[in-house]
């Protein structure tokens, strides 16, 4: 869509006195957080090979659900898709995917051996809708297989939904909830999550599967170590995509204190909702910073005119950022993808910005962003 002409884009000049406002700060446990844990594997000189910390980490984050619900640690979120999606027996055929969504969606669907087939999504979720896909399916360009729906930038989506979809079509469904470990307590299908730095809840690299199948769980877990079914007799092809102790000791820390670390969350989350309440040309996702927190904030704002308020922004010393860029259809590794219409997504990708924000920004900063954007 072409940015309509009422709108006057500023450039103002960087001050070189300001320091400039970088899109993401992650912050992990410190030391003193980490020297419990730390120690004990000092202790148990157990480092790899589903050690103690990564049982009780699987544990721990297993309690948050409201359903009996098995977890299923991995090296991070994309080996979690893949592995997911070979454990659900979807391994030849089609892989029906949103376009909108970072391109390790797509890389784990060929990597299990799938076909990305990109679909459009919805136009106020920013996901895939059940009913859509399930309409789509006849004009699919062969089987399907499997289909991995995406949550947006963290957004909670209707698992049930999915659950009710494959239970009617029989296709396999692998939800990848990336950044949406806050609202995350149910797992009707499988279910992946992100442990990387930049999510709320992060260990460097790494992630989870969680599913209330235990048979599937277990067939994940033979899938992240070598086909192992018993001990060093492998049964089946697999591969090593094992947490190692040192990221379940982040992880334990990061639980820790995932209680003030939320709050922190939704307070910054509030404090920049608030900076930005009287620009009516700023939309937040419904929810963010109030009934559930991401560490990443993409907005909506006037159709087609993001890229030229990125380079507002960077000109005042805000760094922004495109976090799927123009959607997976875009990169040349997936140009030749089979796809539907893809009108939503284009429009997505030249109308969404992705702001500045961490649990400690400062309130200057929050000024500067609100004040830049005004400006534009």
């Amino acid at each position: 869509m072409a940015p309509s002409s009422n709108l006057a884009i500023a450039h103002p000049r960087a001050s070189p006195q300001l320091e400039p406002v970088g899109v993401a700060k992650p912050l992990l446990p410190a030391f003193d957080a980490l020297e419990p844990y730390l120690r004990r594997i000092d202790a148990n000189r157990w480092y790899a090979n589903l050690g103690p910390l990564v049982l009780e980490l699987e544990g721990r984050l297993a309690d948050r659900f409201v359903r009996p619900t098995r977890i299923v640690t991995a090296a991070n979120g994309t080996q979690a898709i893949t592995l997911a999606l070979r454990a659900a027996g979807a391994t030849d055929g089609l892989c029906a995917l949103p376009a909108w969504t970072f391109v390790a969606t797509a890389h784990a669907a060929l990597q299990a051996g799938l076909t990305p087939w990109l679909l459009d999504v919805d136009p106020d979720s920013w996901m895939l809708d059940p009913a859509a896909v399930r309409d789509a399916l006849g004009r699919a360009p062969g089987k399907v297989a499997a289909v991995v729906p995406v949550s947006a930038f963290g957004r909670p989506m209707d698992l049930q939904a999915w659950a009710d979809f494959h239970d009617e079509t029989g296709i396999a469904v692998v939800a990848d909830v990336a950044a949406g470990f806050d609202a995350l307590d149910r797992a009707p299908v499988p279910v992946t999550v992100s442990l990387h730095a930049t999510k709320a809840l992060g260990v460097g690299e790494g992630g989870f599967i969680a599913s209330e199948d235990a048979a599937f769980a277990q067939a994940v877990r033979e899938q992240t170590n070598f086909g192992f079914r018993a001990p060093r007799l492998s049964e089946g092809v697999g591969t090593n995509a094992k947490l190692s102790e040192y990221a379940a000791a982040v992880g334990l820390a990061a639980l820790d204190a995932w209680p003030s670390t939320r709050i922190r969350l939704l307070r910054a989350g509030q404090q920049l909702r608030m900076a930005l309440a009287l620009d009516s040309k700023v939309s937040f996702q419904p929810g963010w910073g109030v009934s559930w927190v991401s560490t990443t904030c993409v907005v909506g704002v006037p159709d087609g005119h993001a890229p030229a308020l990125a380079v507002a922004a960077q000109a005042a010393g805000i760094e922004t950022r495109q976090w799927w860029g123009a959607g997976c259809h875009r990169h040349p590794t997936f140009a030749d993808l089979p796809r539907t219409s893809l009108e939503v997504t284009d429009h997505l990708a030249v109308s969404t910005l992705g702001l500045p924000f961490a649990m400690d920004i400062a309130g200057e900063a929050i000024e500067r962003i609100a004040r830049a954007l005004r400006t534009a």
